[in-house]
């Protein structure tokens, strides 16, 4: 069993030949709310974060994985970030692009990066933040087993308004 290839999905190491697909992303103004944006990228910054994206995961505390279909199709991203090696957590993120939604990719993707958390990296758990009124998100993370466990008050401010952000977090038992 390899554990990055699931049933449709498959998660792979970031590639040069990425720069397009990094760089529309990064640039939708649509997600910046969820991933926290507040200005463009240039390709410039992005070709070289690819270049140094080999670097490994207990030196740079972050990971960010394309989910590839099996027709080698690039369907989204998947991130562990705050990596935390001594208390063994991390973060988790996940974007599935728009019309890729809705099929499972973003299901089964979580699953593989969820069980190589735990399994190959060792993790105790792992969490996410997810803004109010992404249902989404809440219902992924809630069918991948994840538990609302917080509510951050006014978390994030965009478009002239605060947001709530909660907490959600899977314990390896």
């Amino acid at each position: 069993m390899i554990t990055l290839k699931g049933d449709n999905v498959y998660l792979r190491a970031l590639e040069p030949e990425d720069l397009e697909f990094i760089y529309a992303i990064e640039n939708d103004e649509s997600i910046w709310e969820i991933s926290n944006t507040q200005t463009p990228y240039s390709k410039f910054i992005i070709k070289q974060y690819l270049e140094n994206a080999h670097k490994d995961i207990f030196e740079v505390k972050q990971l960010r994985l394309v989910i590839s279909s099996n027709d080698n199709e690039s369907l989204g991203l998947i991130d562990i970030f705050d990596f935390d090696f001594k208390n063994k957590r991390a973060g988790i993120g996940i974007l599935i692009k728009s019309d890729n939604r809705y099929q499972g990719y973003g299901f089964e993707a979580l699953k593989l990066l969820v069980s190589y958390s735990f399994k190959t990296l060792g993790l105790h758990q792992l969490y996410c933040n997810i803004s109010e009124g992404n249902e989404a998100s809440m219902s992924l993370f809630k069918k991948q087993g994840f538990v609302n466990v917080g509510l951050k008050k006014d978390w994030n401010f965009n478009n002239n308004e605060y947001k709530d952000e909660y907490l959600f977090q899977l314990i390896n038992n």
